[in-house]
């Protein structure tokens, strides 16, 4: 299976320059929990996710309405394809540990992959599949990859 058959196609994105409060009312507005960032090109440039928002810019004390996305984003965004198999990128997701994971052609974003996405594709890749990539996406080995 394809992952442009099990994405979610409608993405909404925010540039460098949008505010941390900003980015939060488009999460809360559209109902999820990242937003690609991406430049004028619509070339992605970063992610940001409701946990980074918590953890890089409230827990460290950033002003939500005056900082831009780019001082909290994750700058190093693993992508993947559209013709990607969903089984590579499941294997991504879980060597990575991320729960989503931008669709890009030429660099733009044409869609999001989530673990959602995943488990309502799980009659055609496999119930133990999905679980087994789900559970390696949320395993916790004590790391802490966050810092103020």
């Amino acid at each position: 299976m394809k992952v442009n058959e099990c994405m979610c196609t409608d993405v909404y994105s925010a540039n460098p320059e949008t505010t941390i409060y900003d980015v939060v009312k488009i999460m809360q507005d559209r109902h999820v929990g990242c937003v690609p960032i991406c430049d004028k090109q619509n070339c992605i440039v970063g992610l940001v996710t409701d946990r980074d928002i918590l953890l890089r810019g409230v827990a460290c004390d950033k002003d939500t309405k005056t900082t831009p996305i780019s001082e909290i984003m994750t700058s190093n965004v693993c992508c993947c394809n559209a013709e990607d198999e969903v089984y590579q990128v499941e294997n991504k997701m879980s060597e990575h540990q991320i729960r989503r994971i931008p669709v890009i052609e030429n660099n733009k974003v044409v869609g999001i992959l989530t673990m959602g996405d995943l488990a309502h594709c799980d009659k055609q890749l496999g119930k133990q599949e999905v679980c087994t990539t789900i559970e390696n996406i949320c395993s916790c080995e004590g790391k802490v990859k966050n810092c103020c």
